[in-house]
C-alpha cells in the first residue's frame, strides 16, 4: 500500500461487478472517488454504475491491464477472484486485500489453518483429499457435514452426513474433489463479526450481527445481536482481530462465528468461516452506522483514517431473494407490494440493480431501523407477512 493516502478524485477499483461491488462504488463515489469495475457481465450491477466498466473474465490479462491503467488501487468484492489476478494487479497498482490472504480465504484447508495459528478455535475437522484419507476418518467427527475446499458458498457444496456410508456417498456426489469434514456441533446462535484493518495495522470493527440461515441463505440479521451476551461479543471481537492481525490483513473481513454447546452443559465460541470483504449480514450498516462497512473498505483501500464506527440504531435486515418475485403457484415475474413495505417505519429498500429474478438468487436487501431493538423487530415481521416470508 502507498504510505501517501490516495485522496478523492482518484480511482478506486474493484474486482466484481454484483452487489458488492455496487455498494462499494456507491461508497466511493460519495466521497468524491471515481469507480472502475472489472467484471464479464455487460449488465453487472457494479458496473452499470461505475465510471468505468471493464468487461472482461478475471484472469483476462488485456483486462487487468486496462484496470490498472484507470485504477489508483484496487480491492475485491468477493473471494473466489483468482488470487493470481490480485497479483498482477500488485505488481502495478495497491490491492487490499492482498492475494495471499484472499488465497486463506478460498481454501478451507488453509483457512481452518490459518484459524488455528491465530489461536482461534473451530470446529474439529479432517481434510479428505483422497479415498485413504476418506477411510481413516476418525469417528469422532461423525455426524459431521462435509464441504468443498473451495468454491462453496451459500450452502453449495456442502452436504450433512450421518455416517461412513452416508460420508462416502457424498464425497462421490460432490465429485471426489478435495473437501473439509467437520463435525457437527449443537448450535445455539450464529453470528458475525466485521472488522476493519489499515495498513498501518489500525483496527476498527462493528459490534456483533446475530444470523439466521435458511437452506444455507442469509435470511435475518439482528443487531444489537439479541442472543450474544457482552463477553461472547468481546470473544468474538477478539477472535476476529486476532485473525486480521495474523495476516497483516488489509481492508474489511468479515469472520462467522458460532455460539455452541460445550458438552458439559455450558457454550464456547468457534469460528466457522471469514470471507475478505464487506459481508451480507453487514448491509444494515448502510442504515444504522455512521459508517458503513462500504465506507470502511474505501478507508481502507486509499489509506485514509479509520474511525470506530457507531452504531446509532437497532436494526434488522431481510435479505430478498428472486422467489419474492413468483408466485408459489408459479407464473410470470411480478413486483412485490414494496408500496407497503415502504408505508412501514423505518424501512430502507435496497434493490441491487439485478436484471432478472431468479429463486435463490440475491436481488436485495430491506433494513428497519428504530429507537429500540423491539420497534426494529416489529416492523420487520410486518414486512415478512406482507412479502410473504417466514417469520423469525
Amino acid at each position: 500500500m502507498n504510505a501517501a493516502p490516495l485522496l478523492p478524485g482518484a480511482t478506486l477499483g474493484v474486482m466484481g461487478g454484483g452487489q458488492l461491488g455496487r455498494m462499494f462504488v456507491h461508497a466511493a463515489q460519495s466521497l468524491g472517488y471515481a469507480t472502475a469495475v472489472l467484471d464479464p457481465d455487460t449488465t453487472s450491477p457494479a458496473g452499470l454504475v461505475a465510471h468505468h466498466h471493464v468487461q472482461a473474465a478475471y484472469e483476462d490479462a488485456a483486462g487487468l491491464a486496462r484496470l490498472a491503467d484507470v485504477a489508483d488501487a484496487v480491492t475485491t468484492e468477493f473471494e473466489n477472484v483468482p488470487a493470481g489476478a490480485l497479483r498482477t494487479l500488485a505488481a502495478r497498482r495497491p490491492v487490499a486485500p492482498a492475494a495471499d490472504a484472499v488465497a486463506i480465504c478460498q481454501d478451507r484447508r488453509a483457512e481452518k489453518a490459518h484459524f488455528e495459528r491465530a489461536g482461534v478455535p473451530c470446529a474439529p475437522y479432517a481434510v479428505i483429499d483422497s479415498p485413504a484419507a476418506l477411510g481413516a476418518v476418525d469417528a469422532s467427527l461423525l455426524p459431521g457435514i462435509l464441504k468443498t475446499a473451495t468454491l462453496g458458498y451459500d450452502g453449495k457444496g456442502q452436504a450433512r452426513v450421518a455416517d461412513r456410508n452416508e460420508l462416502a456417498a457424498a464425497w462421490e456426489r460432490l465429485g471426489g474433489v478435495v473437501c473439509v469434514l467437520e463435525k457437527r456441533l449443537a448450535l445455539q446462535v450464529e453470528l458475525s463479526l466485521i472488522v476493519a484493518r489499515g495498513a498501518d495495522g489500525c483496527m476498527v470493527s462493528f459490534p456483533p450481527q446475530q444470523n439466521l440461515h435458511r437452506d444455507g441463505i442469509l435470511a435475518v440479521t439482528q443487531v444489537p445481536a439479541p442472543e450474544v451476551a457482552p463477553a461472547w461479543a468481546a470473544d468474538a471481537d477478539r477472535c476476529a482481530r486476532a485473525i486480521a492481525e495474523s495476516m497483516a490483513y488489509v481492508g474489511v473481513l468479515c469472520v462467522e462465528f458460532f455460539i455452541v454447546d460445550d458438552g458439559a452443559g455450558g457454550a464456547r465460541l468457534v469460528a466457522n468461516e471469514m470471507a475478505p470483504r464487506p459481508h451480507n449480514s453487514g448491509h444494515y450498516t448502510i442504515d444504522a452506522c455512521d459508517q458503513s462497512q462500504f465506507d470502511l473498505q474505501v478507508r481502507c483501500l486509499a489509506g485514509l483514517p479509520l474511525v470506530e464506527p457507531r452504531l446509532h440504531s437497532p436494526a434488522v435486515m431481510l435479505n430478498l431473494l428472486g422467489d419474492l418475485w413468483f408466485s408459489s403457484a408459479g407464473g410470470p415475474p411480478r413486483t412485490p407490494p414494496w408500496a407497503e413495505v415502504l408505508s412501514l417505519p423505518g424501512a430502507h429498500l435496497h434493490l441491487y440493480g439485478k436484471t432478472e429474478a431468479r429463486p435463490g438468487r440475491k436481488m436485495g436487501h430491506l433494513t428497519f431501523t428504530a429507537a429500540t431493538p423491539q420497534a426494529a423487530r416489529e416492523a420487520a415481521l410486518v414486512a415478512c407477512d406482507l412479502l410473504g416470508l417466514t417469520r423469525f
